[in-house]
């Protein structure tokens, strides 16, 4: 509920780039005036934050119950990407994320999702094609076209994925990019088909380019990708053009900060307050032109107060003059959300996984890597049991497997290496970008277990340690739950945990597995139909004679 109210505190103006104290006016939900005053308390007041991109969906949590979490560490905003649930459901999946979003006072910015599915070479759910999109456009609450993954149709000017862009252009929306490892004459190509923005980067030369080709650079640090330490160099010289996202940030991460955490970081790290506060909360705003408040007259009550300006430790948070969060406590409401879902394969048996021998000297293997959604093409001898390929937790390869949910259909079955499972399997229904099945595991059994765990959920998160079994569900489109969200996040960090008992040394370890199956993220993915290289678009065989 709006109400009419001051508050005085030490001013953090970001357009003037000052610091005087003051008092805010707000009336109706607006700021109606700013009086700078000889003496306020020590408290910090300014504008709140926003996540320039960010997939709402793996969180695990409906939009109503991240932004229930997300409040609390000032963050007012997002710029979201519906993709994860527009690959289940489609049309009916980006209304729904819209929708809920709106029970809640939290201002998220959705767009319309450009490739779904991501590629032809996999199983989606659903399809959303340039007439989808036209009609998404037309919503005043779809803001820009989601990122735009499919770098080889920008360069080489596919004519559907220049119909996209086209549209975006009619519109008047902004264009988001996806274009990992481009660089000089393909970051040129890429960025002069209109895209403004790239997340992908994970070297400062790679940022380096595109920001020579007017692109802006988001630095993102989400529970798996991690590239703040390799990007953060850039925000002195490019202010302007920086902006913080988490792409991807699992529920009990966001218990434990959001944006916040990458303002203290790089403060920590001596770079100048205001151009940490114009990535944070400014150039956001400005870029996707977001009715997001900036700490001005007229702007909608939007703003955040801070115990001090190293900590930042968030002691209230504002959206529309409604106080939604203080000391550490959410004031947003738990409200019902109605579960949708498309969810229709069958359980599997043992057999399924098997990879015979044959007469394979080599295997082909996916190397994970903690922190990064990349992965490398790597070879190892096959340890053959029975006539069988099988893991071999001496050289930490094991098995991996991307299973159908949309129809019965035989297993994908391949290699990875750095989870490091002794024991057991991991499984879940979060596989980017569509969201089939993917497992982990050291033996056939406890795959076919964990997986079979997912499926009578129709969708969740689930872990098998001999007699030992965990499982989150996730009902909405198998990817979401829509129960309170920090109960969420104590059910997640549990199973979480228990993979890391199973001996995984990975931060994140279903976060990593997520990303496993993206095929947009060189170099080497599982999906559902089979190996894929990343780097050449095309299938390759695990077994090699």
């Amino acid at each position: 509920m709006q109400r009419d109210f001051t508050v005085s505190g030490q001013i953090v103006d970001l357009h003037q780039e000052e610091i005087y104290p003051g008092t805010v006016h707000v009336t109706n939900g607006r700021i109606s005036k700013i009086v700078r005053e000889a003496t306020a308390p020590e408290h910090y007041i300014l504008p709140g934050f926003v996540d320039a991109h960010v997939h709402v969906e793996s969180s695990m949590l409906v939009p109503s119950e991240f932004a229930r979490l997300a409040v609390v560490h000032g963050t007012v905003a997002t710029v979201s990407d519906p993709h994860e649930i527009g690959n289940v459901l489609g049309l009916k999946g980006v209304e729904y994320m819209v929708e809920n979003g709106k029970k809640v006072p939290f201002k998220f910015y959705f767009g319309a999702p450009s490739c779904v599915p991501a590629t032809p070479f996999e199983t989606a759910g659903a399809e959303i094609t340039a007439a989808d999109i036209e009609q998404l456009f037309q919503r005043d609450d779809i803001v820009y076209l989601a990122e735009m993954m499919n770098w080889p149709g920008v360069l080489h000017r596919d004519p559907v994925v220049m119909e996209k862009i086209e549209l975006a252009r009619k519109y008047g929306k902004a264009v988001d990019g996806h274009a990992p490892g481009l660089r000089s004459e393909q970051a040129r190509l890429y960025a002069s088909a209109g895209i403004t923005t790239d997340h992908e980067c994970f070297t400062a030369e790679e940022a380096l380019d595109k920001l020579a080709v007017g692109m802006k650079i988001l630095i993102r640090e989400g529970s798996a990708a991690k590239n703040f330490e390799a990007l953060i160099g850039l925000l002195s010289e490019y202010p302007n053009e920086i902006m913080f996202c988490s792409d991807d940030k699992h529920p009990d991460n966001l218990v434990e900060g959001h944006i916040n955490l990458l303002v203290k970081r790089a403060l920590a790290k001596g770079h100048n307050l205001f151009h940490v506060l114009r990535a944070a909360c400014l150039n956001p705003v400005q870029h996707y032109q977001l009715k997001v408040g900036l700490l001005r007259e007229g702007d909608p009550a939007d703003f955040i107060l801070a115990d001090n300006l190293q900590d930042f430790n968030i002691l209230s948070t504002y959206i529309n003059g409604e106080q939604v969060a203080a000391n550490g406590k959410t004031n947003i409401k738990y409200t019902p959300s109605e579960e949708v879902n498309n969810f229709n394969t069958e359980p599997k048996t043992p057999e399924q996984f098997a990879i015979p021998a044959d007469s394979a000297f080599r295997i082909r293997v996916i190397e994970a890597f903690d922190g990064q959604l990349i992965t490398h093409e790597a070879w190892a001898t096959p340890k053959v049991e029975n006539g069988r390929v099988v893991s071999d937790l001496a050289q930490d390869v094991l098995k991996i497997t991307v299973v159908n949910r949309y129809e019965n259909a035989e297993p994908a079955v391949a290699f990875i290496k750095n989870v490091g499972l002794q024991r057991g399997a991991i499984a879940s229904s979060v596989g980017h970008d569509s969201h089939n099945i993917i497992a982990v595991g050291v033996d056939d059994e406890s795959i076919t277990r964990a997986v079979n765990l997912i499926i009578g959920a129709k969708g969740g998160v689930a872990a098998v340690d001999g007699a030992d079994e965990q499982l989150l569900p996730l009902p909405v489109a198998g990817i979401m739950s829509a129960d309170d969200g920090y109960a969420v996040a104590e059910a997640y960090a549990a199973i979480d945990q228990m993979s890391k008992r199973m001996g995984s040394k990975l931060a994140s370890p279903f976060m990593t597995l997520s990303f496993m199956a993206l095929l947009v993220i060189p170099s080497l993915k599982l999906s559902d139909k089979g190996l894929f290289n990343g780097d050449t678009f095309t299938f390759v065989p695990v077994l090699e004679s």
